[in-house]
């Protein structure tokens, strides 16, 4: 018997509507280390051009850099690292580094902090490899404990949601522990409170070219809040709530916004559209804070220490994965002038698996230009375009 045209017609939109749902329960998840989530070129490595110091007062090495009491030139700085005992060989790897491309010139102190105590091996390969001072330091149980406002069941059940997106560390306590204390409360500690400026150090790192001016008196002297070597995209997964929390804030206090802000590096959305479509208006483009020079005044002030709070309050150091990078980012890209963040294009650095390393007659052991030694697609992880686009190069 034959089946009746509309009939026919009714029949054929129900399979279509089938294969349809079918298509949207089993589809795979987006790839965005595919071309769907990048509308961007991957333009020449200003790295490439020859590279000199930057424009601006520069100090050099004088007789009052010397170790100890002597060093009467030297302003109120020091390096910094959170570290563990059992890093101590990464460490090390990274003090050898520094030491020998700049602070045997200047001497700056090292401050070394820990959730346990350093054990004395720790400390005696440490002072080996500097002549300058070093200080060791216990982070306090309140700056470092989890808080008593998150909900242990909520956390658990939130690990499980991160790890089956995908993102690492999720499972570590200790990890978010960290992204919080690097947020917002390691400029608290009471070591600090006469220090100014820091130069954030991770064990493991490498850096390749001789600087020979004074960092810290280089950010005092021309103004600058925070220094920078490699800028990226983050894990969008990671940090869903971390924009929607912002924007609520900001709405409550708009006079902390910046007129020469760099906003637009921080919602981008036209590079990597799947990224800013996940992280809910977040390009989720951050300065990657394994390296960063900065000046304690600006996490110290009124507007930092309120944006903080708000976000400690929301919970998202624990039940997501929000970090010390994209929190120190949207925080400068809001409420800092843009044009005190500066490129330390002359610094060449590595924290696996990304380069910054500049064509200067002063640098050794990287290749120029290059960004990454891993999978060609990490390329499209170089947030450097949009900061060159919303705020400027230097």
């Amino acid at each position: 018997m034959a089946i009746a045209r509309p009939v026919r017609a009714l029949g054929l939109a129900a399979i279509v509507v089938f294969c349809f749902c079918v298509y949207t329960v089993f589809r795979p998840g987006i790839d965005l280390k595919s071309s769907a989530d990048f509308k961007g070129t991957i333009e020449r490595d200003p790295n490439l051009d020859l590279t000199g110091e930057p424009d601006g007062v520069l100090v050099r090495a004088t007789e009052g850099y010397e170790p100890g009491n002597a060093g009467t030139a030297r302003i109120p700085a020091t390096l910094l690292a959170l570290v563990r005992n059992e890093e101590i060989d990464g460490m090390l790897q990274s003090m050898h580094d520094l030491e020998r491309t700049w602070n045997n010139k200047f001497n700056y102190p090292w401050t070394f902090f820990n959730d346990v105590p350093f054990t004395e091996e720790f400390k005696r390969k440490t002072k080996a490899a500097t002549n300058a001072e070093c200080r060791y330091e216990v982070i306090p149980n309140e700056h470092w404990d989890t808080p008593s406002w998150i909900n242990n069941d909520l956390y658990e059940e939130s690990v499980k949601i991160l790890e089956e997106n995908g993102i690492q560390y999720a499972d570590k306590i200790s990890y978010h522990k960290m992204c919080r204390w690097n947020s917002g409360l390691f400029y608290k500690h009471p070591a600090l409170k006469d220090i100014q400026f820091y130069w954030r150090v991770e064990p493991k790192v490498h850096f390749f070219c001789d600087v020979d001016y004074d960092v810290f008196r280089y950010m005092q002297d021309n103004n600058k809040t925070y220094g920078f070597t490699i800028t990226l995209y983050d894990a969008p997964k990671s940090i869903p709530t971390l924009w929607p929390e912002t924007t609520k804030f900001v709405s409550q206090h708009p006079e902390y916004l910046h007129e020469n802000r760099a906003e637009g590096w921080v919602t981008d959305r036209t590079r990597r559209p799947i990224h800013n479509e996940q992280a809910n208006g977040y390009s989720t483009c951050h300065f990657w804070t394994n390296f960063e020079i900065a000046d304690m005044n600006f996490w110290r002030s009124q507007a930092y220490e309120d944006y903080f709070n708000h976000l400690d309050r929301a919970g998202g150091f624990f039940y997501e994965r929000w970090g010390d990078a994209p929190v120190h980012s949207i925080a400068l890209g809001l409420f800092e002038d843009k044009s005190k963040i500066h490129w330390f294009r002359d610094i060449g650095y590595q924290h696996i698996p990304f380069f910054n390393c500049p064509n200067s007659p002063k640098c050794r052991g990287c290749v120029t230009g290059r960004l990454t030694d891993g999978e060609a697609w990490l390329n499209k992880e170089d947030c450097r375009p949009n900061w060159f686009k919303y705020a400027h190069m230097g």
